[in-house]
């Protein structure tokens, strides 16, 4: 959805960067608590790169990787709680996990997406992060989605 959203908007996509990291890695050995570090330092960076375009939109963030630390280590590096309380993201798109699960090598937790999204949104509310719950399938979703930034950019 964000590469769509991304050509919608003549905007610029970011792709989700932990699955590029997690792809190369598991193919050698299984991610640890230094890996997500390294990930979140990278996704760090990327908010703050230049892009050349109005809209920016971001595959995954520091939410997601927040709740990925916590649920996996029970603890968050000392750079990360700064970074995401610096968090230049003006809205966010929250998708309801109500697409059927697909599995591939780096997705985990088929059978928690529910209680995760509810945590996402709690953090998402914790930090008072301006956002919308996607749902719908098919063209409907990006559609939802495409009205949901229309109404944002409008106030």
């Amino acid at each position: 959805m964000a590469q769509q959203l991304a050509e919608h908007y003549s905007g610029t996509l970011v792709p989700e960067y932990a699955r590029f990291y997690m792809q190369q890695l598991l193919e050698k050995r299984t991610y640890n608590y230094n890996d997500v570090c390294n990930v979140a330092k990278k996704q760090i960076e990327q908010l703050w790169t230049y892009y050349p375009t109005k809209y920016v939109f971001f595959d995954t963030e520091l939410i997601i990787t927040k709740v990925w630390f916590l649920d996996k280590y029970g603890k968050l590096p000392e750079f990360f709680e700064k970074a995401l309380e610096n968090n230049p993201i003006d809205f966010y798109l929250l998708l309801k996990p109500d697409l059927p699960f697909v599995p591939d090598p780096v997705r985990e937790n088929p059978n928690r997406r529910e209680e995760l999204f509810l945590w996402y949104k709690k953090e998402l509310e914790e930090y008072g992060f301006r956002y919308k719950i996607i749902d719908e399938i098919g063209d409907f979703r990006l559609k939802k989605a495409i009205e949901a930034i229309d109404n944002f950019i409008k106030m």
